[in-house]
């Protein structure tokens, strides 16, 4: 199918997202496929009536891959498979990686020193040791205003090509880190100055995606640990997605965390009414011990604390083996036969 037949079908067949659902009884249930994007394609995925559709994974990179040249064919050729086969996308825009061999900004904005190298190098200190100081992947100079101008005219581009066709957008977590001593922060890096930048996305993508539901990932903030060491960072996140109609998330559903309970999950419970919420099963949720039984937890127990405790109006379930196969995809068709959950 050409790229003018793939824009043909998504006009003819996309449907803006109900914006009224917010209050939705029980979640909606994607598949998030990462950078697999391939398996949208998968007999189990599209036959299975409780998903509803997939989250995508896209890097800037693969979007902008020059400055000015945006390449948007891959993401509309998996937006219309979707909607021919009556499936729903969510696109992350992913700007950060968790190692330090791979970047995900376009070379442009590391080769001009307008950019200030485009990306900072992240470090972990493994709960504060400062003398065991490791480099931990790389993330977009969000607070540079140079930066974050060229991620805004991205979020305007794709919001052109797609804004309510597609049923959201979240963006990247906010968690990232530099270590605890302040030796490794980069030059022009303050908390304060994070805090405001992830704000002006939100807000860009919000006037972006005016018909599309937009949610920030927002978990942790560098500068602050809860609830001990607390300058209201994560919770003007929450306030201001209130404030513009956004919405919120976090990349795992980790009840039994402490982590977790004091930062995503407790702003995420405490929202206000309105305020549309996803969250994603990642790589490892499944793995975590449930500490009442002593075994790992179960699939239906994420989903009723998603449900009950946390009003989820979106699910975003990994594809980590074995349990995607054994697990997830087993749920989810007797989850569409009404088994009574």
């Amino acid at each position: 199918m050409s790229i003018p037949s793939l824009f043909l079908l998504v006009a003819l067949l996309a449907a803006s997202p109900a914006q009224d659902d917010v209050e939705r009884a029980d979640p909606q249930h994607f598949i998030f496929f990462n950078v697999d994007r391939h398996r949208i394609r998968e007999a189990n995925f599209l036959e299975t009536e409780a998903i509803a559709g997939a989250q995508l994974k896209y890097t800037w990179r693969e979007l902008e891959p020059e400055r000015d040249r945006y390449d948007l064919g891959p993401l509309m050729a998996d937006l219309a498979f979707l909607i021919e086969h009556g499936k729903r996308l969510f696109i992350q825009i992913q700007d950060v990686t968790f190692d330090q061999e791979r970047v995900n900004v376009p070379d442009y904005l590391r080769e001009d020193p307008a950019f200030g190298g485009g990306v900072a190098l992240q470090y972990d200190d493994h709960g504060g040791d400062a003398s065991e100081v490791v480099p931990e992947g790389r993330v977009a100079r969000r607070w540079d205003p140079a930066v974050r101008t060229r991620f805004i005219k991205l979020l305007q581009v794709l919001g052109e090509a797609v804004d309510g066709k597609i049923e959201g957008v979240n963006l990247p977590e906010t968690s990232i880190g530099f270590g605890s001593s302040g030796e490794h922060d980069p030059e022009e890096f303050t908390h304060e100055g994070y805090v405001e930048a992830v704000k002006a996305i939100m807000t860009a993508a919000r006037d972006a995606f005016p018909n599309s539901h937009v949610i920030q990932y927002a978990n942790f903030m560098p500068g602050e640990w809860l609830p001990w060491d607390d300058h209201g960072y994560l919770r003007s996140i929450y306030e201001h997605a209130d404030e513009i109609g956004a919405g919120v998330g976090g990349p795992d559903i980790l009840p039994h965390r402490k982590g977790q309970q004091n930062h995503s999950l407790r702003f995420i419970a405490e929202r206000g009414p309105g305020v549309v919420a996803g969250n994603a099963v990642q790589w490892g949720n499944l793995d975590e011990i449930n500490p009442a039984t002593g075994q790992p937890v179960t699939v239906d127990e994420l989903y009723q604390f998603a449900r009950d405790r946390l009003r989820l109006n979106y699910i975003f379930w990994g594809i980590q083996e074995p349990h995607y196969s054994t697990q997830i995809l087993p749920f989810l068709h007797d989850l569409a036969l009404g088994d009574g959950r």
